[in-house]
């Protein structure tokens, strides 16, 4: 599918990386939608401090994915629709599942029914790489057994299989990209590389996280939103899971050391209770094989570590953190 010129309406728009896909969709012209969650604030998330030329060249839809209507209604007249919106800090998961169920399931099954009932040509459905749990065997492929390990990881994995459902039900034309984590610029505090930066920004030679021996796949942002769009152009992707890795992995101590360096301090860590998750609910290792990605899209990442969280750390020294990001608060 060639996407210069569709029509596409993108679900969590105004979050972390539905902020950078709209920016990409409009490089490759695009008529895009950006449906926000309604708010009495009017405030779009991310599209707030977009650049004009972006908040000027796309139509905005406030509402709630939990909302058949609202869903349908946004979903009128749509080529393609990229769903990224859900619930996902994974602390909150164990605190409040049913907001999970209610927005993560209910809210996939409105995309669905929608993008169903108005002949949408593509929906390209966000997954997680913690559907698998710890992995069994490394690197993990797309035939790895989901054993989601959270209530979030839960919620996302029935969303999973929701869409697969649809395809082999009634050939909808899903697409499943399945991003190991993903970081950059605007990504919020809940998750680990912006909470180390900003508490080393905030001159805390003494920071605070959770495990520190889990190991991650990082996904430099510019390189998962590439993913997404090579997933909708692709008509070999329909009824595939499609892993969004970069075959590497780091523990989280390490990182906070290269983090660190980059910034030119030496941190110590204490981990504390809170921030950990309960003990079966730790996912210990996820290295993503992306070979799939290659095979079907001609994906690769091309953005390094190092590259990355320099960016990264360059983009968050230029804010205002203290007004964006709260380090010196614990938010589940």
């Amino acid at each position: 599918m060639i996407l210069s010129g569709k029509r596409i309406l993108v679900t969590g728009a105004g979050g972390f990386i539905g902020s950078h896909l709209i920016g990409k969709l409009l490089e490759k012209h695009c008529e895009v939608t950006a449906f926000v969650h309604y708010n009495s604030f009017n405030r779009w998330g991310w599209i707030d401090y977009s650049p004009d030329q972006i908040k000027n060249n796309i139509r905005i839809i406030t509402g709630d994915v939990r909302d058949p209507n609202g869903v349908s209604e946004a979903m009128k007249g749509m080529d393609v629709v990229f769903h990224l919106a859900a619930l996902i800090g994974i602390p909150f998961s164990y605190h409040s599942p049913e907001t999970y169920v209610d927005t993560n399931v209910k809210g996939t099954l409105n995309i669905l029914q929608a993008a169903r009932n108005h002949d949408v040509g593509k929906v390209v459905h966000t997954s997680t790489s913690e559907v698998y749990g710890t992995a069994q065997f490394v690197p993990i492929t797309e035939e790895h057994p989901v054993n989601p390990q959270s209530p979030y990881a839960a919620t996302k994995a029935s969303a999973d299989f929701l869409a697969l459902s649809f395809f082999r039900s009634f050939s909808s034309p899903v697409t499943i990209v399945r991003p190991f984590n993903t970081y950059g610029p605007r990504q919020s505090a809940r998750a680990v590389i912006p909470t180390i930066i900003t508490q080393i920004m905030a001159e805390k030679e003494t920071i605070h996280l959770g495990s520190t021996t889990p190991t991650r796949d990082l996904n430099f942002v510019q390189d998962t939103v590439d993913g997404f769009v090579k997933g909708a152009e692709s008509d070999r992707s329909v009824g595939e899971v499609i892993n969004l890795g970069t075959n590497s992995e780091i523990s989280i101590g390490d990182l906070v050391t290269k983090i660190g360096t980059l910034m030119g301090k030496e941190i110590n860590v204490v981990q504390t209770d809170e921030r950990k998750r309960p003990e079966k609910s730790e996912v210990e290792r996820l290295l993503a094989d992306n070979r799939k990605a290659f095979d079907l899209l001609g994906w690769s990442p091309e953005v390094s570590l190092g590259e990355g969280l320099q960016q990264t750390i360059e983009w968050f020294q230029s804010q205002d953190s203290n007004l964006l990001y709260k380090s010196n608060i614990y938010n589940i």
